[in-house]
């Protein structure tokens, strides 16, 4: 960058009351009265951290290490208050300044979910705030023309030595660890996460957290899951927790979303500023400390001496209490709570729900647990559930079931399991298969009664349009086979009479492949006539068993209505 930065304003090893007082400083900072953005919804400045707010449902994370600088205070008065004491923050908009391929992946990744999920009102600036906490917008902008990191971007392993204990989930396929996790890329997704929550953000197939269009996206899509609208300031809070569960987490991801939301520009990748003070710095510099010997009582006159014989009545040593087990402590198992056979067919939703029970090794119910439903499965599907996530996790009632949203079709059709587990408590998951059928009819009929004429040799001038239903409500996407067979006891394909061409032209009677429309509608192609003249069948049928069989007539042009030849001279 043009400009360098040397005297910044850090976290570091900072208390969590120096962090909370740069954050209200910054917030002190806006002009008094302005509580909505340019769309009319309330601002980051509104979204204050609730003391209630809670992940919900683990971290994207892992909960790994993160970036504790601030962004600086854009204060009208860049010299020092008289008196005042503490690290001087950097004045100006050098740290306003974005990577272009970064700033493109986070514009991109907001459009895209404004289409899917306008609910959601994403914005981008939430995407370049989490960025420049968990990789400094990718170290700077460090990343090739397609928006892949230089040199892979990876957090501490999660040994459980002063992190989160997550054993290897990928096999080291995201982060070349074959013992443990490692958050992974620049928006610092652990491998098991970005199993079901990564995507293809740069529409190259692939699914990569190490690119920073895949994995804006991929964030993107994991801060509008739950159905949360994070213009609501509750539901902003609870998202970003989502992310990482740390109130300091917060107040730093809410800091940045303020400052780019006051404005931003592009700079060339590569140039930007890498944080420096980092979350886990206080566990660098204070190791734990080794244990205290005991110090010698000195003694005073009158007093027994250390080595006296102890009393005849010992004290009991005091132990430390245990900590009370939570719910998910005393889960044994989930067993299923009366799930009914999970079939649809492809576009529909699934009527039934997927019912899981918590119950303990006794058999009583566990409320209060968190369930976490995953669509699972060798085969590929494109099923998901409400809001179109493979995964969904939600909480027990008082009687200790948990009931997932409800599974929509894709259009892929085949077997799929849908897995339940239990967040935080390392048993049994429980599989409950789920099958999409195709599309089917029960019903398909003309939708005109005109008779379908031609002479021989010719072309028929009408085209048969049919409609398919299904329990009387529209068959959209219906699979529909026509074929010109011999008669109505003989379904076998005619060699004779009316035909179809083919792309090239040639003489087909079986059509394949028809669908019929959003409306159920199916117009077939144009029909030819050879030189045999008679009555001939097309037959319809569509996937699901429908038939309706459409009556062709051939015959030589009326001689009634031309005029009568002349008379054959007298030999």
């Amino acid at each position: 960058m043009a400009a360098q930065f040397g005297m910044r304003l850090r976290k570091g090893a900072a208390t969590t009351a120096v962090a909370a007082a740069a954050v209200a400083a910054l917030s002190a900072s806006q002009a008094p009265g302005v509580t909505a953005d340019d769309h009319g919804r309330q601002t980051a400045s509104e979204a204050q951290p609730s003391p209630d707010a809670t992940a919900g449902d683990g971290a994207a994370t892992g909960n790994s290490p993160y970036y504790t600088d601030l962004p600086p205070l854009n204060s009208p008065n860049p010299s020092p208050t008289p008196g005042a004491t503490g690290t001087p923050v950097a004045q100006g908009e050098a740290e306003a300044g974005i990577p272009a391929t970064v700033l493109d992946a986070y514009k991109k990744a907001e459009a895209e979910l404004r289409e899917s999920k306008p609910g959601c009102n994403l914005p981008w600036q939430l995407l370049a705030a989490i960025g420049k906490v968990e990789s400094g917008q990718a170290r700077g902008g460090r990343v090739n023309a397609d928006g892949t990191t230089i040199s892979p971007i990876l957090g501490p392993q999660l040994d459980g030595n002063g992190f989160a204990l997550i054993k290897d989930t990928d096999g080291g396929k995201y982060d070349g660890n074959s013992s443990y996790d490692q958050a992974v890329g620049p928006m610092q997704f652990i491998p098991s996460t970005w199993a079901w929550a990564g995507r293809d953000g740069n529409g190259d197939g692939a699914k990569d957290p190490n690119n920073v269009y895949d994995a804006a996206l991929a964030a993107g899509h994991y801060l509008c899951r739950n159905d949360w609208d994070l213009s609501v300031p509750a539901d902003l809070n609870h998202a970003i927790l989502s992310y990482n569960n740390s109130q300091d987490y917060l107040n730093t991801v809410l800091s940045w979303l303020q400052y780019y939301r006051k404005g931003t520009h592009e700079i060339p990748n590569g140039t930007g500023t890498v944080p420096s003070g980092r979350s886990d710095d206080h566990q660098k510099a204070n190791p734990k400390p080794s244990p205290t010997p005991p110090s010698k009582t000195p003694t005073t006159p009158g007093s027994p001496s250390p080595t006296s014989p102890p009393s005849s009545t010992p004290s009991t040593p005091s132990t430390p209490s245990s900590p009370s087990p939570t719910p998910t402590d005393t889960v044994d198992h989930l067993a299923d709570a009366g799930t009914a056979k999970l079939t649809a067919m492809a576009g529909d939703a699934f009527a039934k729900k997927i019912s899981t029970k918590a119950v303990t090794k006794s058999g009583k119910a566990v409320g209060k647990v968190r369930v976490r439903f995953t669509i699972v499965g060798d085969t590929d599907t494109d099923t998901t559930f409400t809001g179109g996530e493979s995964v969904a996790s939600v909480v027990t009632n008082s009687s200790g079931v948990a009931v997932a949203p409800t599974l929509q079709a894709g259009e892929k059709t085949g077997n799929f399991t849908v897995r339940a587990t239990v967040v935080g408590r390392a048993v049994t998951g429980l599989d409950y298969p789920a099958t999409v059928t195709e599309r089917v009819a029960d019903s398909v009929v003309r939708t005109s009664d005109t008779e379908l004429t031609c002479t021989p040799g010719g072309e028929f001038a009408d085209q048969a349009e049919v409609k398919a239903t299904y329990k009387g409500a529209v068959a959209d996407k219906v699979a529909v086979t026509a074929t010109l067979i011999k008669s109505v006891l003989d379904p076998t394909e005619n060699d004779k009479g009316p035909y179809f061409k083919d792309a090239d032209g040639k003489t087909v009677r079986t059509l394949t492949g028809l669908k019929t429309d959003a409306k159920g509608l199916l117009t077939l192609p144009k029909l030819y006539a050879d030189d045999n003249t008679g009555t001939f069948m097309l037959r319809i049928t569509t996937a699901g068993g429908a038939s309706l069989n459409i009556q062709l007539t051939v015959a030589a042009a009326d001689s009634s209505a031309s005029p009568s030849p002349s008379p054959s001279p007298s030999a």
